[in-house]
C-alpha cells in the first residue's frame, strides 16, 4: 500500500472532521443518505451515460489504484539503464543473438513492452525502424490508459453539479413548507446545502486526486518507456555500452543517473573499452611464437 496517499486521505477527511467537531454539537445535521445516494447514483449515472461500462470500471479501479505502490516510479529508472547496458556488453561479446534468452527473462509487470523491444532488436530491426515501432506502441499504450483519468475528471465535474441538484431540491421542498412553520427554514436550509457538500468533498478528496496521481504514474511510466527506447535502438545499432549510457543518462536527474565504472569498482572488476580489439591483440600475440620459430 502507498503509505503517503494513505496518509494524505486520512488528513484529509481527518480535516473535515475535526472543522466539524470544533465548531458544532449537532454532527447529525451532516448525515444524509438521500444526499449520498443522489450525489453518488447520479454522478455514477451521468458517467455511465458518457462513457462504456468498462471504461467506467477503469476510472473506479483507479480510485483503489492510487492507494496501491507503483512498480513504475522513477526509483526504477537507474535499474531500467543498468539492463539496457548489461545487455549491451553481452552484445559485444556474443552478438545481437545472445539477447534471446534475455527476452524470456524481462518482466512483465511493463506489459510486455521491454521484451517486444528485444524480440524486434533480435529479429534485426535497425535502430530508427525500433523506435519508431516502440513510439507507436508508447503512445498507443499511453493514450489507452489514460481513459480512466478522463472517466474520473468526468466525476469530478459530475459531484458537485448533482450536489447542487440536491441542494435545490431541498430548497424547493423547504420553500413548499415554509408557509407551514417558518421557524424550520434554517434547519431545512442546512439540510438542503448537505449535498452539494458532499459533491465537492468527493469531488476534490477523491476523484480529482485519483485522476492527477493516474496521470502522473502513466506519464511516468511513458517517459520510462522512451528511455529505454533510446537505449534499445542504440542497441541495435551494436553502439558501446559507454555511449549507451551517455545518452540514457541525459534523460535522467543527475541523482540517480548510472555509472558504469562505480557499478563495476563495486564488484571489484573493470568495465572493457574494446572487446574486438582486445581480442586482437591476444591473436597477434599469439602468433609472435610462431613467427619467431619461423
Amino acid at each position: 500500500m502507498s503509505l503517503n496517499t494513505f496518509v494524505a486521505v486520512l488528513v484529509g477527511f481527518g480535516l473535515f472532521i475535526a472543522a466539524i467537531a470544533l465548531s458544532t454539537d449537532n454532527y447529525v445535521v451532516f448525515m444524509s443518505g438521500a444526499a449520498i445516494i443522489l450525489v453518488l447514483g447520479g454522478t455514477l449515472a451521468s458517467t455511465f451515460i458518457s462513457y462504456e461500462y468498462t471504461y467506467v470500471l477503469d476510472g473506479l479501479r483507479g480510485i483503489l489504484g492510487a492507494f496501491k505502490i507503483d512498480r513504475r516510479g522513477r526509483t526504477r529508472l537507474n535499474t531500467e539503464v543498468g539492463r539496457v547496458i548489461r545487455w549491451a556488453y553481452l552484445v559485444q561479446k556474443e552478438g545481437i543473438i545472445s539477447l534471446d534468452a534475455e527476452a524470456k527473462k524481462t518482466p512483465g509487470w511493463d506489459g510486455g513492452f521491454l521484451r517486444f523491444g528485444v524480440e524486434l532488436i533480435t529479429t534485426g530491426y535497425k535502430g530508427e525502424k525500433v523506435q519508431m515501432i516502440l513510439g507507436n506502441v508508447i503512445e498507443s499504450t499511453y493514450e489507452r490508459n489514460m481513459v480512466g483519468a478522463q472517466v474520473l475528471r468526468s466525476m469530478a465535474v459530475a459531484a458537485p453539479a448533482f450536489g447542487m441538484v440536491g441542494t435545490l431540491i431541498g430548497l424547493i421542498i423547504m420553500l413548499d413548507n415554509m408557509g407551514d412553520d417558518p421557524s424550520q427554514i434554517g434547519a431545512g436550509l442546512a439540510v438542503a446545502l448537505v449535498t452539494t457538500l458532499y459533491g465537492i468533498m468527493l469531488a476534490r478528496l477523491v476523484f480529482a486526486p485519483a485522476a492527477a496521481k493516474l496521470q502522473q504514474r502513466e506519464e511516468i511510466f511513458r517517459f520510462r518507456n522512451y528511455m529505454i527506447v533510446e537505449g534499445l535502438s542504440m542497441l541495435a545499432d551494436e553502439s558501446s555500452p559507454r555511449h549507451i549510457q551517455d545518452h540514457m543518462n541525459s534523460y535522467l536527474d543527475p541523482t540517480i543517473r548510472y555509472d558504469i565504472d562505480r557499478q563495476l569498482k563495486g564488484r571489484g572488476s573493470k568495465a572493457p573499452e574494446k572487446p574486438v580489439e582486445k581480442s586482437a591483440d591476444k591473436a597477434a600475440e599469439k602468433s609472435k611464437p610462431a613467427r619467431a620459430a619461423a
